[in-house]
């Protein structure tokens, strides 16, 4: 007899996830993480490390990528992720993944790699003198990563929009080549697509220009206070210019009742930028706070960590071979009376 619940259609799947290649920071919270948290009442999660990726331009930094993995997880705990309401997995140990990733590269022109932005844009950054077969073709390691559980949505920071594309297409492609195996997934941008550094460029763990979840209080006062405001403004009743200020940015994302007010004030030359960064790293401090409560917390109970791990990396690779399997399917790949396998 069927009940209630069980006559409930399946809830929607959501991939996304992080490369471990340090601390995460505020950007990476209003641009994906804020949104984690809000949709795994709403949708069946999955969230990978990219343990792959890391490999792109930190190949001579391996001995430090298992740190970094607890240290994605334990960040990924203290903004609220929970893994009894989501599945947390290491690209890696679904081995699903990169056959699923070699089946993808055949359906990828060189040319259409070469145009991905992004892609241009990390080559830039990275500092690397050529860039690998690898790094050019991550792109589809990161479709495979999304499709190996045939997700409907991806949360993405604006940067990563382009990485989206390319997976839409991939499955576009496949299911009009052999047949509709793939949904044809849409990304979602947090509310604040991309929260400048310190500096004004992009924020990120190799600038030297992020405030970190976990950074204690007096390291994020000092951050702030050397952050970079109006180059314009020199007195403090200088009219100044908020739309240009990497403050008022961050006032935007984590004071947003106070942050037209305190506009107003600058403009009009009545806010002194040592105020107003005082005033910011105030709300930034009382944001963090529970934050570095709920790490400290799961930081002492490293089994939390570990099985939650276990039994990701456990159910993604089943979801993992029902997709090779209706992968292999639809390309008449699946010969196992032939091989001998039952």
């Amino acid at each position: 007899m069927l009940t209630e619940n069980s006559m409930q259609k399946p809830r929607k799947r959501i991939l996304t996830g992080d490369r471990p290649t340090g601390p995460m920071h505020i950007g990476h919270y209003v641009g994906s993480l804020e949104n984690r948290v809000r949709l795994q009442d709403e949708y069946d999660c999955f969230f990978i490390v990219a343990d792959y990726q890391f490999l792109t331009d930190h190949l001579s930094e391996t001995e430090k990528i298992e740190h970094n993995i607890r240290q994605t997880i334990l960040d990924w705990l203290s903004v609220g992720m929970d893994p009894a309401k989501s599945t947390f997995f290491i690209q890696s140990m679904v081995p699903e993944i990169a056959e699923l990733t070699m089946y993808f590269s055949m359906l990828v022109s060189l040319a259409r790699l070469h145009r991905n932005p992004t892609v241009k844009e990390e080559f830039k950054e990275s500092g690397l003198r050529a860039m690998s077969y690898g790094f050019l073709g991550y792109p589809v390691s990161q479709a495979a990563d999304i499709l190996i559980v045939r997700s409907h949505l991806v949360p993405v920071g604006d940067d990563n929009v382009a990485h989206v594309e390319q997976t839409r297409e991939i499955a576009r492609t496949f299911n009009r080549i052999f047949r509709d195996v793939f949904p044809v997934p849409e990304p979602l941008i947090g509310e604040v697509p991309r929260l400048p550094g310190t500096d004004g460029k992009k924020m990120g763990n190799s600038m030297d220009n992020a405030i970190y979840l976990s950074d204690a209080p007096e390291e994020v006062c000092r951050k702030v206070g050397a952050a970079i405001t109006d180059p314009a403004r020199i007195r403090a009743i200088d009219k100044g210019h908020p739309d240009i200020c990497n403050i008022y940015q961050y006032h935007l994302a984590y004071n947003r009742e106070e942050a037209p007010d305190i506009a107003e004030l600058c403009q009009q030359g009545k806010i002194g930028c040592v105020a107003c960064k005082q005033n910011l790293a105030a709300k930034l401090n009382a944001f963090l706070d529970p934050i570095r409560e709920r790490r400290a917390f799961f930081k002492a109970r490293p089994s939390i960590v570990r099985e939650a791990v276990r039994e990701g990396n456990e159910r993604t690779c089943q979801k993992g071979r029902e997709t090779i399997d209706l992968v292999r399917q639809a390309m008449h790949f699946n010969y196992k009376e032939l091989a001998g396998v039952k």
